[in-house]
């Protein structure tokens, strides 16, 4: 099995799957996937500001799922590609991030679709 091999099999996988997976590894190796926040404290004021500044990834994140659970969840799961289950749970457990890491547009737009089937959504 080659790294090309686990990077396929890795981007056939639902958001849910991906995200067991992460923690199965965490636990088995005894790591964190995030990022250690000493780092983003020893980051100068100046340029954490300018950090900011240039954000080009962003989570689009559900808050509330609103009075049209059903639209929303149509939504989400046209949006993530996840099966009607997958969606629901995510719908349910919301707050939650629906997508992650995308451009700002992309984020724009999720957010768009999201708050258009009466869900409540923020961009971070």
């Amino acid at each position: 099995m080659t790294k090309d091999d686990v990077i396929e099999f890795i981007s056939n996988m639902s958001v849910l799957d991906l995200s067991a997976l992460v923690k199965e590894l965490e636990e088995k190796f005894g790591v964190s996937a995030a990022a250690p926040m000493a780092f983003a404290g020893a980051m100068p004021v100046g340029d954490a500001a300018a950090a900011e500044e240039e954000q080009t990834e962003f989570d689009v994140v559900l808050e509330t799922f609103g009075d049209k659970k059903i639209n929303v969840i149509k939504e989400v799961r046209a949006i993530t590609g996840l099966g009607l289950k997958e969606a629901k749970a995510l719908v349910e457990e919301a707050p939650k991030p629906i997508k992650e890491g995308v451009s700002k547009d992309e984020a724009q737009k999720i957010k768009e679709q999201l708050e258009g089937a009466g869900a409540q959504v923020t961009v971070k």
